[in-house]
């Protein structure tokens, strides 16, 4: 399992808002984007945002990137400040 962590800064607590919503409508994740899954963490008071998006292999994971490295960063919850691209090496749950 692979995932992409982006890192937000300048974040809208209205604008996370907005997005959460237009993201629990859709039917999965955006067209040409194999995603396993996606996370949302947001720290109001730091005004922050991470994503994490889960991707079954590293080829899933180029080719969902293609796609959202398009995307127009107004549909972004702020300012994309960092990406990461992690190979998941262990998982544990309480």
């Amino acid at each position: 399992m692979y995932a992409r962590i982006v890192r937000f800064t300048d974040v809208d607590p209205e604008r996370i808002a907005t997005l959460l919503g237009d993201v629990s409508e859709r039917e999965g994740p955006p067209e040409g984007v194999p995603s396993a899954g996606v996370q949302f963490m947001h720290d109001a008071e730091q005004r922050t945002a991470v994503v994490v998006q889960l991707f079954e292999t590293v080829e899933d994971m180029s080719a969902g990137e293609a796609v959202l490295s398009q995307m127009d960063p107004s549909e972004t919850p702020g300012t994309r400040a960092s990406v990461d691209r992690c190979e998941i090496k262990a998982e544990m749950h309480a």
